[in-house]
């Protein structure tokens, strides 16, 4: 038996064993160790694993195979008797991420990872956010510009939004490449393996809503000086219109410096 690739789902089955190794390392002990330190990454190496998207379970295998706890999470039902019927060691739920309670698919802490879907990859990074003080270890792969963008700096062309967002509160890596060969069917684009790992934030000390907001504007009209952007949320005579900081771009400005505006903006 095996599963059509549905591309109303964005599916595109990865088929190289060497890879889908590597991308069920980047969670593994020993390597969140080298990028956190051994005592996190003795425990993180730990958590029980989500697995967004198993499609017939290529990645599955090799996360079984390291010893973890897996639930797999799949849209697909064609996927969902597959695995079902081909992989016994893993618990699989059936239904959409972007709208499971992820603290009734798993207790505690868990450790995030999957093939993402193409269509849907930055949908699911902002939905992960929303839990992020349960995910402490996001991997996976994706299209390669939303890898990269995730992953980018400030002053950057593709610094934005979910560079922002994510990065105030994980620590982002772009680890590797992956070609359009190793998939089922492939697909147009190049692909990004990357991983985030929280970082010692503990709260951003302004509204997070309001934070949200400010990022979300200020990147509205990116080609836009801040003064400009974000004129409808600065109050007349405000402090902050002396600030030096409206003449910047949003991409240019880092996590603390929308943090610090935010703030400003009262």
């Amino acid at each position: 038996m095996e599963v059509k690739a549905k591309k109303a789902l964005g599916q595109h089955f990865l088929t190289d064993l060497p890879t889908a190794q590597r991308i069920a390392d980047t969670i593994s002990e020993s390597e969140l160790a080298k990028a956190c330190g051994s005592e996190k990454g003795a425990e993180w190496g730990a958590l029980p694993v989500v697995e967004i998207g198993p499609g017939m379970g290529v990645l599955t295998d090799f996360l079984v195979a390291d010893g973890r706890d897996v639930t797999a999470i799949e849209i697909d039902h064609e996927s969902v008797e597959y695995l079902g019927k081909y992989k016994k060691d893993i618990k699989v739920k059936e239904g959409d991420f972007l709208r499971l309670d992820l603290n009734e698919i798993a207790e505690g802490e868990i450790a995030l990872i999957g093939n993402y879907p193409y269509n849907i990859s930055s949908q699911i990074f902002f939905r992960a956010l929303e839990y992020k003080e349960k995910i402490p270890v996001i991997a996976g792969m994706l299209q390669k510009e939303v890898a990269e963008r995730i992953c980018s700096k400030p002053g950057s062309k593709v610094y934005g939004i979910l560079s922002v967002l994510l990065q105030a509160w994980y620590d982002c890596e772009y680890l590797f490449t992956v070609e359009p060969g190793v998939f089922s069917p492939p697909p147009k684009v190049r692909s990004g393996v990357l991983r985030l790992t929280r970082n010692g934030r503990v709260e951003l000390g302004v509204d997070e809503k309001k934070f949200k907001t400010v990022v979300k504007t200020a990147f509205g009209q990116r080609r836009k000086t801040l003064r400009n952007s974000l004129a409808g949320m600065i109050t007349p005579g405000s402090p902050l219109l002396e600030d030096a900081i409206l003449k910047e771009r949003p991409e240019r400005l880092s996590v603390e410096q929308f943090i610090f505006l935010t703030k400003a903006l009262g």
